[in-house]
């Protein structure tokens, strides 16, 4: 399989890119920052790919899934993993924070599941996870701009779910608790 991991360089998404390389899949492992890890990645993991993209850049998404269809010609699975956190009091988000948070974390995951889902459809087969949090559930104090993103990805992944069943297209979410990255 085919499996886009977006947010690969480091954390949750470094270590789904490791263990699903091991299992003999083809991981194209997305990055923005980070690119002393991801080339290590990429290093040290037959199997892994390394490919460079803001993902809350439209732009950049198409590229980048552009190039992996042009290559390997089918995204099988799309894991929305890239996101970012901050601890800060509610009357201290700055309209800054907002939009960072809010394109890190949720308009990112929009934008590339957009642009995989017409392929998936086309071969009426995918899988899309959506790396939330327990925070998207329950909500957290002093990471409510977090907490309203990770809401919104598993309000995108029920609905999703609904539209794209039919196509054969699974959609689900992962919410883990803290994690020590």
């Amino acid at each position: 399989m085919v499996i886009l991991i977006t947010g690969a360089s480091r954390g949750i998404g470094r270590e789904i890119a490791i263990t699903l390389s091991k299992e003999g899949h083809k991981i194209i492992a997305n990055y923005n920052k980070s690119e002393e890890q991801a080339k290590e990645l990429e290093k040290q993991n037959t199997n892994i790919e390394i490919f460079k993209a803001d993902v809350s850049k439209r732009n950049e998404v198409q590229n980048m899934v552009q190039e992996i269809i042009k290559k390997y010609g089918k995204i099988d699975v799309l894991i929305n993993n890239a996101g970012i956190s901050e601890n800060k009091l509610f009357t201290n988000v700055t309209d800054e924070d907002w939009n960072r948070m809010i394109n890190t974390n949720l308009y990112s995951a929009f934008c590339v599941s957009q642009e995989v889902i017409p392929y998936m459809i086309h071969e009426k087969n995918g899988c899309i996870i959506n790396i939330s949090s327990v925070w998207g559930i329950v909500g957290s104090s002093c990471e409510t701009i977090y907490s309203i993103a990770k809401a919104g990805i598993d309000g995108m992944t029920k609905s999703l779910a609904k539209e794209l069943g039919p196509s054969n297209i699974r959609v689900n979410s992962i919410a883990p608790g803290i994690i020590d990255t």
